[in-house]
């Protein structure tokens, strides 16, 4: 078998292909997704044992645990589904990739989701070239998934075709004599296959033709099926490489969960595999000892066993699966903190105050996520590095992306607490949350206002002098006392909340503006610095007054409620 340098250029290119369509979908999701999908994800995995069944049933349909878990990621890229809630998808994947070798060993053929990927672009296609960005944003989900697929599939054929070439190993059976290290000999080619064809159902159906040809036993093709489970997590880390925090978190969940499968079963593997010997012979089955072409049932029935049995013991174990994959893979200094919804994840609590009182913490959490945008601001005018301005614009533009989504998000559930028995305080509290969500919302516009005038600048290459650098530095400086007093308010009770310290910020603000303004006039007058200059420094000071005028809108809505 010839394998040249341009069937590796075409690896390289399928897993091109598959990681875009990965990062397409993705971000797709931020856009696309919105409340409703978000609310059905959180409700199908409000608890670990409705995520496995989530995990089961989804990878069940798309015969590809790979794909389940590439998803998995994607949405935790996304931001729709949290650590702990895809750990509970990632378990039962395993256990829905064990329906594949059912489906081989009983009827001998796989469903290719792959052969829809030309379809799928076909009906995407119209909604790309629609005018309605909604429209378009669906389409761009569909493309991703999509190449996605076909991704995966290109990778499979790009590779030296071992599947159709299985003489080529023939060689193994010459270290099946060597006691339990022919086991770990065979669990490391499982793992290896599985890596290199980046299907754990192909190298699957590879073992099974190496029973049949009466290379293997059953004990080993049963160690290389658990390497296969190891092999198979390789494609949710490719994917997760261009994902955040979180998503290299979830992927490095589902190879620790594998790799500790593994390893206790080890410990006990020569009597598990006897008693499915003994299981499928008592059931009226043929050993797999005696006849290999008894041993796809056989491996069938193990690699069910294995998978459900590992997820009833770790099942309980996701609080601990979380700490130390967070230890393992810690959010770096310069990483994002998720933005997500953090608190209000199902329907309403028990008591309309209860769900009143979920909203307020959750408004905490949007207040902290746009004062922490406007520190991406600050850092976007430093920044001078082509590759870590592009990153740090493209992550504004992610929060300001989301921030859209929560206000509405938020908006909709209070609307939902005000349809219960509340109070007159309770119900003057949701009108004032109602508006000041909106203000925290147009925060989020105006930090995105600014940064893309500062990207405007690059792109003409203005530079400010040190003097007019040092004047917006100030302004800078007062915007964000006036948020961290703005998110005080916020985290204090009633009649804790600094109104005066945020209307003399304000006040401030809007003088120093009036400053800058009348400055700005006199110094395109007298040639201080080009028009050019003078265009964006005015419109990056007025842009920060008008952020600070939806900040004091948020302590003028808490006042009033308060105060009333």
């Amino acid at each position: 078998m010839n394998y040249t340098f341009l069937d590796f250029l075409t690896l390289i290119g399928s897993l091109g292909l598959f990681l875009f369509g990965m990062k397409m979908m993705s971000e797709a999701l931020q856009r696309v997704a919105g409340s409703k999908m978000r609310n059905i994800l959180a409700s199908m995995t409000s608890n670990r044992f409705f995520g496995v069944l989530t995990g089961f049933l989804v990878t069940a349909i798309i015969q590809s645990s790979s794909a389940t878990t590439v998803m998995v990621v994607s949405f935790v890229n996304a931001g729709l589904l949290n650590l702990t809630q895809s750990i509970g998808v990632i378990m039962g994947a395993n256990i829905g990739t064990t329906v594949t070798g059912w489906l081989i060993s009983l009827l001998g053929f796989k469903v290719k989701i792959s052969a829809y990927a030309l379809p799928l672009i076909g009906i995407s296609l119209p909604l790309i070239f629609s005018k309605k960005t909604k429209r378009k944003t669906w389409g761009e989900f569909i493309i991703g998934f999509a190449l996605l697929f076909m991704g995966l599939e290109e990778l499979k054929g790009s590779v030296p075709n071992l599947k159709a070439n299985p003489e080529i190993l023939s060689f193994l059976q010459n270290y099946t004599d060597l006691g339990f290290g022919s086991i770990l000999i065979f669990l490391a080619i499982g793992t290896v296959l599985t890596i290199i064809i980046q299907s754990s159902s192909a190298t699957m159906a590879l073992t099974f033709v190496m029973c049949n040809q009466g290379w293997i036993p059953f004990e080993l093709a049963a160690a290389m099926i658990m390497g296969e489970n190891i092999g198979t997590t390789i494609t949710a880390n490719l994917a997760a490489s261009v994902g955040n925090t979180s998503a290299k978190q979830a992927a490095f969940v589902h190879f620790l969960f594998n790799i500790l499968g593994v390893l206790w079963m080890l410990v006990v593997f020569r009597p598990f595999v006897h008693f499915i010997d003994t299981l499928v012979t008592n059931h009226g089955g043929i050993s797999p000892s005696e006849d290999p072409a008894a041993i796809p049932i056989a491996l069938s029935v193990f690699h069910t066993s294995f998978n459900v049995i590992n997820t009833l013991i770790f099942i309980w174990f996701i609080p601990v699966f979380k700490i130390l994959v967070e230890k393992i893979i810690p959010a770096k200094d310069d990483d994002e903190e998720e933005f997500r919804l953090e608190y209000i994840t199902t329907g309403l609590l028990s008591t309309p105050e209860l769900s009143l009182f979920q909203a307020k913490k959750e408004v905490q959490f949007y207040a902290k996520h746009t004062k922490k945008m406007f520190g991406f601001i600050r850092k976007l005018i430093h920044t001078h590095d082509d590759a870590k301005f592009t990153k740090l614009f493209a992550k504004i533009e992610k929060y300001e992306r989301i921030s859209d989504e929560v206000e509405v998000e938020i908006a909709n559930y209070l609307s939902l607490v005000n349809q219960s028995k509340l109070s007159d305080t309770g119900r003057r509290q949701v009108r004032a949350i109602m508006k000041l969500v909106s203000d925290l919302e147009s925060i989020g516009d105006s930090n995105y206002n600014l940064a893309r005038t500062i990207n405007r600048m690059r792109e003409r290459k203005v530079k400010f002098t040190p003097e007019v650098m040092k004047k917006l530095e100030l302004m800078f400086d007062l915007v964000e006392e006036s948020l961290s007093v703005m998110c005080d308010n916020l985290n204090e009770e009633s009649y804790n909340i600094n109104f005066r310290k945020a209307q003399e910020i304000e006040a401030e603000i809007n003088a120093y503006r009036n400053q800058l303004k009348s400055e700005h006039l006199d110094n395109i007058r007298n040639n201080v610095y080009t028009y050019d200059t003078g265009i964006i420094f005015n419109d990056l000071f007025s842009e920060c007054e008008k952020l600070a005028d939806y900040v004091i809108n948020v302590s003028e809505a808490l006042h009033e409620v308060y105060n009333n």
